[in-house]
């Protein structure tokens, strides 16, 4: 490998010239990690409802609640770090990290239930594979294309889920809960060997520090303090509080819905693995066919605006059904809903440059986190002020366990609140600029080693010691 050094106006760091490697980064390596995590984890769909039961007997949304709370602020904390760690070190070993310690826990839901909880809790810390499988796409897509291919990893997400439910559920019913742990955990662990052994770092050699200095300011790294970046461009914090009203919701969603069907609602286990599987399915065809076509037709900001009408429809439905198929039909609108994240983070993607996309996925990301910590916990609360319990449960679906929560004028308040959070965030959403003020208004800046002496980005995301050239983004032509 030749080596050699560019000098800078603000330091000598070496940096390491394109050395080729047997195998080029792709965005298949992106999906095929994405898949093989989520399809670990949507196995365990059935059994986890019955062990967080068993586990928790009282109280069994607020405890999930607080589980999912606590994992969710601890990646909120980590996100910053880690992506900025992986724009100067390289993606491969954050997300060697990231899929590692997500599944970690998935051996012990038979071993030990307390410590099972524990360390999902713990494994929040890395849980932010999505911060830096963007990051790795970002790093080998050009900017007309970035927004098809984040369509094709959260697709993947959707598609992950689409039968592992119901595989979880049959094997389940048919072998018992030890057996669905045992393929998840075989599962994930060909998901790690697949990074360590397949996966092609995706940064190029040029872009990556040799020195292991402190090319990481304790700024970077403080999750409050790029929040605190977030102020200082308008643009940028629009996006970041349209993510963080709509993924609240979200993320309360996530945590309970599965519960909240077979509570509520009377799902029956086989139900909830159609459930998902219809919605997994739909979302696929949003998240690749519809998002592309509307990127290219009526634009990113109109894509966004458009998904956030689809949550506010669904979440209201959620809200106030009581039949089984309410919730059928809000599915279908779920999936339309699915377009959103990936059309954000493509108008996060144009505001950051190439040696900045995981510091601006990783500030995403963060926002998310913190709303993974906040909206499990909030759904929970509200189950729990308004005496939505999972107090008697049986797989064949009692209906007469449930008639209080029947009679109910709002069978489902957390929802309600959600779609008032998510009509705030359409609000918010309206006064993002279009992508032609985008583009020159809040587009990173490079630095130049070849002219020294240029003014500094005043980019939010950007670090705040470096000297940096404004250049104009590329055009474009987005679970």
């Amino acid at each position: 490998m030749t080596q050699g050094k560019i000098p800078t106006e603000t330091n000598d760091i070496m940096l390491v010239k394109s050395s080729h490697t047997t195998c080029r980064a792709k965005v298949t390596h992106a999906v095929v990690v994405i898949f093989l995590e989520f399809f670990a984890w949507g196995l365990l769909t059935t059994p986890m409802l019955t062990v967080l039961h068993e586990t928790f007997p009282q109280h069994t949304f607020l405890m999930n609640g607080l589980i999912q709370g606590v994992k969710g602020l601890l990646s909120f904390l980590s996100a910053p770090l880690i992506g900025a760690l992986s724009d100067v070190w390289g993606r491969k070993s954050f997300l060697l990290m990231t899929v590692f310690f997500t599944c970690a826990p998935i051996p012990l839901m038979r071993i030990s239930p307390w410590w099972y909880f524990a360390l999902i809790s713990v494994s929040g810390v890395f849980a932010v594979t999505f911060s830096v499988i963007f990051a790795y796409v970002a790093d080998i897509t050009e900017e007309h294309e970035r927004s098809t291919a984040y369509g094709l990893v959260s697709a993947t997400f959707a598609a992950s889920l689409v039968t592992s439910p119901a595989i979880g559920a049959y094997l389940s019913a048919n072998y018992g809960d030890s057996l669905v742990v045992l393929v998840a955990t075989v599962i994930a662990v060909a998901d790690i060997a697949f990074v360590f052994f397949f996966v092609p770092e995706s940064l190029p050699d040029k872009m990556r520090l040799t020195s292991w200095g402190l090319p990481i300011s304790w700024e970077q790294a403080d999750p409050f303090a790029s929040l605190r970046r977030v102020g200082k461009d308008t643009t940028v914090l629009l996006i970041c509080v349209t993510v963080f009203l709509s993924y609240l919701p979200e993320a309360g969603q996530y945590s309970s819905f599965f519960l909240y069907l077979r509570q509520v609602i009377d799902f029956s286990p086989a139900a909830i693995a159609a459930f998902i599987a219809m919605v997994g399915i739909l979302s696929i065809v949003a998240q690749t066919l519809f998002l592309s076509v509307l990127m290219r037709t009526i634009g990113n900001k109109n894509t966004v605006l458009l998904g956030l009408g689809f949550q506010l429809f669904q979440l209201a439905w959620y809200g106030f059904g009581s039949e089984p198929w309410m919730m059928w039909a809000a599915g279908t609108v779920a999936a339309m809903s699915s377009i959103t994240f990936p059309a954000v983070s493509a108008l996060v993607s144009r505001c950051a440059a190439p040696d900045q996309q995981g510091v601006a996925q990783g500030m995403i990301t963060g926002i998310r986190g913190l709303c993974n910590g906040l909206g499990p916990a909030l759904y929970g609360f509200i189950f729990f002020l308004f005496n939505v319990e999972l107090n008697e449960i049986d797989p064949v679906g009692d209906k007469t366990a449930h008639s209080p929560a029947e009679k109910s004028v709002i069978p489902g308040p957390p929802f309600l609140f959600g779609a008032c959070a998510v009509l705030l965030a359409l609000l918010v959403a309206i006064f993002i600029p279009d992508q032609e003020r985008l583009a020159i208004k809040t587009c990173f800046a490079r630095k130049s080693t070849s002219a020294p002496g240029h003014p500094q980005s005043s980019n939010p995301l950007a670090p705040a010691t470096s000297d940096e050239d404004i250049e104009p983004l590329l055009q474009d032509s987005s679970l």
